[in-house]
C-alpha cells in the first residue's frame, strides 16, 4: 500500500501538477495539506475521474487538508483537537488492515513565525493539544499514522543551514522537543528510521534560488506508531513535482507499507467536513 503526503500549497493553483502526479505515482491514499479552498471548491470531480474520493476539510484561502482515497476511511473526523482558532488543520479517518484498522491522521501545524508574536504561542499550544489527544488514541488503538506538514525541523540535518534557523519557530529547541515529545509516545519518524545520515528535504522557499541551491528544510513527515513499524517497506521524498512548472514549494514523501490487505473501491462520493 502506498500512503503519500503533500503540502500542495492551494489545491486549485496546483491541481494540473497533482494529477499528473497520481496518474505516475498512484497512490493508494494521498493526505493533503495547505488546500487554500472551501469544501464547495474542491476540485472532486478532477480525482473522481481517477478513482478517487475526497474527504475535505476546508478553509477560505488559508490552510485546509484532505485525504484523497482508493481505499474506504472510515470514522472521519475534523475535532481530533479543540482549535481555539477553529482553523482547517486536522482531518482523521480508519481504514482496515486485515484484521486491524489503522489511524490516519493528517496535520497541517501552525508555522508560529514571528516568535514575538502569538502565533508562536499558537502554534506551542496547538502542539500541545496535539500530542495530549494523540496519548490517548494510542491507547484506544495502537496502529496510528501521522503525517503531514509538521512544520519542525527535527534535527540540524534537516536544515540546509541550522545557525539561520535557531531563533525561527521550526528550529527553536522547545518546538523540537514538543516532535520528540510526541515520537516518545511510541512513535518513529520513518525517514530518519531508514535513513539515518542522509540529507534530504522536502521545503525549499520560491526566494533567493533556494530549489536551484538546494537550500531547502525537511519539515514534513511520516510518524508510524511502533506497533507497526514492522510494515513499513520504505519511504521516499519525491524531487520531481518542486521542478515542475509552478510547483508547490513542498515535494510529496511517499510511504510503502507491506502485509497490508485492504478493500479498495472507486466511488462517486465526496465527503465534506
Amino acid at each position: 500500500m502506498k500512503i503519500i503526503s503533500w503540502n500542495v500549497n492551494s489545491v486549485r493553483a496546483r491541481i494540473n501538477n497533482i494529477l499528473d502526479y497520481i496518474k505516475h505515482s498512484k497512490p493508494d491514499i494521498l493526505m493533503l495539506q495547505e488546500i487554500k479552498t472551501e469544501n464547495k471548491n474542491f476540485p472532486t470531480t478532477d480525482f473522481e475521474k481517477e478513482g478517487y474520493t475526497s474527504y475535505v476539510f476546508g478553509q477560505k484561502s488559508y490552510n485546509g487538508v484532505a485525504f484523497l482515497s482508493k481505499i474506504k476511511i472510515n470514522n472521519i473526523s475534523t475535532n481530533f483537537i479543540k482549535d481555539k482558532l477553529k482553523q482547517s488543520r486536522i482531518i482523521e479517518g480508519d481504514i482496515k488492515n486485515k484484521k486491524d484498522s489503522i489511524k490516519l491522521i493528517n496535520i497541517y501545524v501552525p508555522n508560529g513565525n514571528p516568535v514575538e508574536t502569538e502565533k508562536y504561542n499558537y502554534k506551542k499550544n496547538w502542539l500541545n493539544s496535539f500530542i495530549k489527544e494523540v496519548d490517548k488514541a494510542l491507547k484506544k488503538n495502537k496502529n496510528i499514522i501521522i503525517s503531514g506538514d509538521f512544520n519542525v525541523i527535527p534535527e540540524e540535518i534537516d536544515c540546509h543551514d541550522y545557525k539561520k534557523y535557531e531563533n525561527d519557530a521550526l528550529f527553536k529547541i522547545e518546538i523540537r522537543k514538543k516532535f520528540r515529545e510526541l515520537l516518545n509516545l511510541g512513535f518513529t519518524d520513518v525517514y530518519r528510521y531508514i535513513n539515518r545520515n542522509k540529507q534530504e528535504f522536502t521545503f525549499w522557499d520560491y526566494t533567493s534560488g533556494s530549489w536551484q541551491r538546494n537550500n531547502g528544510l525537511r519539515i514534513d513527515h511520516f510518524l508510524v506508531s511502533n506497533n507497526i513499524l514492522k510494515n513499513v517497506q520504505n519511504i521516499f521524498i519525491n524531487k520531481k513535482p518542486r521542478s515542475k512548472i509552478k510547483p508547490s514549494d513542498h515535494t510529496p514523501i511517499e510511504l510503502i507499507l507491506i502485509n497490508s490487505s485492504v478493500n479498495i473501491f472507486i466511488s462517486n462520493n465526496i465527503a465534506l467536513f
